[in-house]
């Protein structure tokens, strides 16, 4: 009875598109506005970070996060899959207007993320962003 119950609640809670990129963007805003509180309500303590600078922890998303002046963002091309109830995939491309360290970043980037239900509600547990190179 109790499978069954489990099984039921974790159907109900099936992966939405919709409600993944809301918390997508609600990730971006709140590193954008350097909000770490707002940050980790929809990142998870243990997120991983992969970037060509390296691997990041929460830790270092936080510190980066500092060093980001980001105007603006624009997600587009957002896609989501899933094959199991509790976690989603997304992939897209962020344009991004801003500069980090004092330096320009601004370009258009290709992104992913690992979502999971964790206690009861999404969160991020890995994201990735490479910028686009010029074609050659």
């Amino acid at each position: 009875m109790i499978a069954l119950f489990a099984t039921v609640a974790v159907s109900i809670a099936a992966p939405d598109k919709d409600e993944i990129m809301a918390k997508e963007k609600a990730a971006w805003q709140a590193f954008k506005d350097k909000n770490a509180d707002d940050f980790k309500k929809v990142v998870d303590g243990d997120m991983v970070g992969v970037y060509a600078d390296g691997i990041a922890n929460m830790a270092k998303e936080l510190a980066d996060m500092q060093k980001w002046d980001m105007k603006s963002f624009k997600i587009t091309d957002y896609k989501a899959t899933s094959d199991e109830p509790d976690v989603m995939v997304t992939s897209y491309q962020v344009t991004i207007e801003g500069t980090f360290d004092g330096k320009d970043a601004s370009g258009t980037y290709n992104a992913g993320s690992v979502w999971k239900i964790e206690n009861g509600k999404w969160l991020a547990i890995f994201h990735t962003n490479i910028k686009q190179q010029p074609s050659s």
